[in-house]
């Protein structure tokens, strides 16, 4: 995606030093960015940003990369100063920048600084529903996965399963009551789990000795009773399995399961032997252990000894590191839970630990008014069972439908498409009100536009009878819509270092949705079929390139990118 100008670029600016300053062609080509433009006649520039290259590399005196000479790829330096972005522009020859842009637009950029990257999402408990707080978590945290591995980041993704504390206590107590099996629990984990807890809740407010059951049976787990374990282990695996099954629909898929549970008493013990030493914990008259945190008490440990979420937090995050030496860890996390994540990152600071600074807490705001027609949802199957079924009713009624209304599963991925982009749309740290209208809209910017656009490039390769070229040849690529398509093609590998950066997926959504845009326009005027078989071999391998170009954005979005719907 223009790489190879961009290098070209940043070591012509190099030698345009006699002192080469302490900064590489591959840190400058980061900066790069190709200049957007609606005119099909304006000429191709990649520009930098004169503020970044001096405040990140110290490079102040840009006259001397002013005076680089033009050549066979470089026609034109010039600088543009202006309040909002003073910036310096390359203007490249248009055939070598098209050429370069429909051979390689969807290739990865290269990446010389890899890094190691753990994402934390997901993370239902397992006694409580799994809410849309977790949906959001799940498809941004999916997002933010696949655009690291994309970019040639080794990802490890970690589901961190609630698991732990008093009301594991209540589901025991409401499984012996309610007499569930082993086999009912293996074949209806997530549902009899949480009924079995609802009912030992509701046992205890008519009978004050069933909590005080519940706090043994969890006293029982958390001091290491092996029989206990075992028992919850086994429930904990035919959850996994359950869970797996239902990510497996959002095309989710994650390298770790961790538990809370694997952070019990015995297992932070040396966590809190640390803090006691560095006497960042503080006993208080009710016995509790609590650490400050900004003026505040925050509590670590209960006076019965036992540990709290934060606690496995402390403990998580150390053996986290530990295992796999990240160079950053994301908890994709609502908004609600940043005190959580303060005194997360001031204990480990107050612990002198060199890497706390890799955490990072990548919040999100929340989704108001998503319900199912049975009501309130409960699970993430009942969100993407409804989704699907709400589809097969839109597809039923569509004049266009190309495949079985019987085929549930390219129902499955259309309606799944629908919500992932509905959310992906929005700016990631604010609330927005659901529509189940609005997120299965048929016309304007939804999944539904997408993966039709994705379906139709598709549909042009198989029904035109042409062979795609391999070597583009731009002298015959004319056409101003083409021209503007190439144009939009090579933004690719921008956006997605903003998205990057700004860990915004509404960037690359926004891009995809113009990139369409563009595709329909091109479709509208540029033939293929029965053309000359060396023109329309030329037309289709840019209309290749934009289809690849698309499949790959919406695969990192989380969208399985479909041929037929």
């Amino acid at each position: 995606m223009a790489t190879k100008l961009k290098l070209y670029i940043g070591r012509k600016v190099l030698d345009s030093f006699h002192k080469t300053p302490s900064v590489t062609a591959m840190q400058l080509k980061s900066l790069l960015q190709v200049e957007p433009s609606k005119d099909e006649n304006a000429p191709i520039e990649l520009s930098m940003s004169l503020s970044t290259i001096e405040n990140r590399f110290g490079i102040a005196n840009v006259n001397k990369i002013l005076k680089i000479q033009p050549d066979d790829i470089i026609q034109n330096i010039h600088s543009i100063k202006d309040r909002s972005n003073s910036r310096i522009c390359f203007q490249v020859k248009n055939d070598i920048f098209m050429k370069e842009i429909v051979e390689h637009a969807y290739e990865p950029d290269l990446n010389n600084d890899k890094k190691k990257i753990v994402t934390e999402f997901s993370s239902p408990n397992v006694a409580k529903p799994f809410h849309v707080g977790h949906l959001r978590s799940t498809i941004i945290g999916n997002f933010i996965s696949n655009l690291h591995a994309f970019m040639n980041n080794t990802v490890v993704r970690i589901n961190y399963l609630g698991d732990w504390g008093t009301q594991f206590g209540l589901i025991k107590v409401g499984v012996d009551d309610l007499k569930h099996s082993n086999e009912d629990i293996k074949n209806d984990p997530l549902n009899l789990l949480y009924r079995s807890y609802v009912h030992a809740n509701a046992l205890a407010k008519n009978d004050p000795t069933i909590l005080e059951k519940a706090k043994l049976e969890f006293s029982k787990l958390e001091s290491g009773s092996q029989v206990e374990i075992d028992n919850w282990k086994t429930y904990m695996g035919y959850t996994i399995d359950e869970l797996k099954s239902t990510y497996n629909r959002l095309g989710v898929k994650f390298d770790v399961y961790n538990y809370e549970s694997m952070y019990g008493s015995k297992e932070v013990q040396n966590v809190l032997d640390v803090l006691h030493k560095r006497k960042i914990l503080h006993k208080e008259a009710d016995g509790k252990e609590v650490a400050k945190v900004n003026d505040r008490s925050v509590s670590v440990l209960k006076s019965d000894g036992s540990t709290l979420y934060l606690t496995r937090d402390i403990a998580a995050a150390i053996d986290r590191f530990k295992k796999y030496e990240f160079d950053q860890m994301y908890y994709i996390v609502d908004n609600g839970q940043s005190d959580h994540f303060n005194a997360l990152t001031s204990i480990l600071y107050q612990m002198d630990l060199p890497w706390v600074h890799r955490l990072k807490h990548i919040k999100f705001g929340r989704i108001r008014g998503m319900s199912t027609r049975k009501g309130n949802v409960v699970f993430l199957k009942d969100i993407l069972d409804e989704t699907r079924d709400l589809m097969v009713q839109r597809q039923i009624t569509s004049p266009t439908t190309k495949v079985p209304v019987s085929d549930k599963h390219v129902s499955d991925i259309l309606g799944i498409s629908c919500v992932i982009i509905n959310d992906l749309k929005q700016r990631r740290q604010r609330d927005y009100e659901f529509s189940w209208d609005r997120a299965l809209q048929v016309q304007g910017d939804s999944g539904i536009k997408l993966q039709y656009t994705h379906c139709r490039l598709w549909n042009l390769e198989k029904n035109s009878g042409v062979v795609a070229s391999s070597i583009c040849l731009p002298e015959l690529l004319i056409e101003p819509e083409l021209v503007l398509l190439i144009r939009e093609l090579s933004r690719f590998q921008d956006v997605l270092h903003r998205a990057e950066e700004q860990l915004e997926a509404c960037i690359l959504v926004s891009y995809l949705f113009q990139l369409c845009n563009h595709i329909s326009k091109a479709l509208k005027v540029v033939r293929v079929k029965d053309q000359d078989l060396t023109l329309a071999s030329q037309r289709l391998f840019v209309f290749n390139s934009a289809r690849h170009v698309l499949g790959q954005g919406m695969t990192i979005l989380g969208l399985h990118p479909l041929k037929e719907m």
